[in-house]
């Protein structure tokens, strides 16, 4: 049987599971992105080509991210595995409002940063977001002090959160990474 777009009460849909992996892909890339771009200096290439980058992906990704809150309000996450113990679930779900929480923090925050000159973001030349703040005297410097503290928590919970993956796949040698890969229960029975 063919894997359904939307969760079940077993499985991931196809819709989490590429917005799942489309977010860690985005995130990581964008973090190795703003830590190479920050010592640019501007006789560089990518002085002006990386932080367009940075800036056009990062709102891209906000609007995937609402897109995902929304998707996670229709079609919720199957139940954890019978299997998991109480303070796996518990933690579980603390690391996963602390990703989105942490995500949309970083987001908001990097978003701030150029914008606290009244100008707006070029995505791609595709559009602009403009600054919803106006001129704003020192929100450059505390959105970059946000921006930077934010991005490393969320790199941090994301290795966390890879490391429980594996640590389940590994060593308790059950579905929940499978589950996230779009891979066949093991133990379900065949049809």
């Amino acid at each position: 049987m063919a894997k359904a777009l939307f969760n079940d009460d077993r499985t991931f849909g196809w819709a989490t599971i590429i917005l799942h992996w489309l977010v860690a892909v985005a995130i990581f890339g964008l973090f190795g992105l703003g830590f190479y771009m920050v010592d640019l200096t501007y006789y560089d290439t990518w002085y002006r080509v990386a932080p367009h980058i940075h800036k056009s992906i990062g709102l891209l990704l906000l609007g995937v991210m609402v897109f995902r809150v929304a998707l996670r309000l229709i079609s919720p996450p199957p139940p954890t595995l019978p299997s998991h113990k109480a303070w796996e679930k518990l933690s579980g779900h603390i690391a996963h409002a602390l990703l989105y929480i942490v995500t949309f923090v970083a987001i908001v925050s990097g978003y701030l940063i150029p914008t606290a000159d009244g100008s707006g973001i070029d995505v791609f030349n595709w559009f602009t977001v403009p600054s919803v703040t106006g001129r704003q005297q020192g929100m450059e410097d505390i959105a970059g002090d946000v921006h930077y503290w934010s991005t490393w928590a969320l790199v941090a919970l994301a290795g966390v959160h890879a490391l429980g993956a594996f640590k389940h796949h590994l060593i308790d040698r059950d579905e929940t990474l499978r589950r996230m890969v779009g891979l066949k229960d093991r133990n379900a029975r065949s049809s």
